[in-house]
C-alpha cells in the first residue's frame, strides 16, 4: 500500500530549510576564501614575469677557498630542482643572484678530559641579492626588511670524528642548508 502524500506545508518547510542550509553553506566558504593568511597559497610560489635567473660563483673574504664554488653549485641544483626559473647567461637572464661569504668558521662545541674534541661546530654566514637584472632593482622576499640592499643567512651544523664524521660532511651539510634558504628566500611574498 502506498503511503500518504505530505502535506503541503511540510513539503514548504523542507524545502525553506534546506534553502537556509544552502545559503550558510556559501556564505561559510565564500568568508574561508576571503579570509587571508590561511597558509596556504595557489598556483605557483614563485613570481610569474621571472623566468630565468644568473647565479654567478659566490665571492668570499675569507682565507678558505673552494667553499664559494660548492655553494654556487648547490644553489643551482636547489633552483633547478625547486622553482620554475632557468639559468642562464649573464647576457640573457632576467634576475641575477649574488652571493658573498662572510665567514667561514670551526670551533670545537664539545671536548673530552684530554682536550680531544668530540664535538665541532661549523657555520657559514653568506650576503645574498637577488635583483633584477634589467633595471637593477632589489627583488625582495617575505619576511625580510624592504630597505636592505642584502640577505645575511647563516647555517651551522655539528659534527663528530669519533662517529666517523668529518669537515667534508658536515661542509655538505651546511652548504645543502643555506642553498635551500636561498631559494626559499626567491619565492613570492603571501
Amino acid at each position: 500500500m502506498n503511503a500518504a502524500p505530505a502535506a503541503p506545508g511540510l513539503i514548504q518547510r523542507r524545502f525553506r530549510r534546506y534553502g537556509l542550509f544552502v545559503r550558510g553553506a556559501l556564505l561559510f566558504v565564500a568568508a574561508a576564501l576571503a579570509t587571508p593568511g590561511c597558509g596556504y597559497m595557489v598556483g605557483n610560489a614563485y613570481a610569474p614575469q621571472i623566468r630565468t635567473v644568473h647565479v654567478p660563483t659566490f665571492t668570499s673574504e675569507g682565507f678558505r677557498r673552494g667553499y664559494e664554488l660548492q655553494l654556487t653549485e648547490a644553489v643551482q641544483r636547489q633552483i633547478q630542482m625547486r622553482t620554475p626559473f632557468r639559468l642562464s647567461k649573464a647576457y640573457d637572464a632576467d634576475t641575477r643572484l649574488v652571493g658573498r661569504i662572510i665567514s667561514i668558521d670551526k670551533r670545537v662545541a664539545n671536548q673530552n678530559r684530554y682536550d680531544d674534541p668530540r664535538e665541532l661546530e661549523f657555520a657559514i654566514a653568506i650576503e645574498v641579492r637577488w635583483e633584477d637584472a634589467r633595471t637593477g632593482q632589489l627583488l625582495q622576499s617575505r619576511e625580510f626588511p624592504l630597505d636592505a640592499p642584502t640577505e645575511q643567512l647563516l647555517a651551522r651544523t655539528t659534527f663528530a670524528p669519533e662517529t666517523g664524521q668529518s669537515l667534508a660532511t658536515a661542509t655538505d651539510e651546511t652548504t645543502e642548508q643555506l642553498a635551500r634558504q636561498i631559494v626559499g628566500m626567491m619565492e613570492t611574498p603571501w
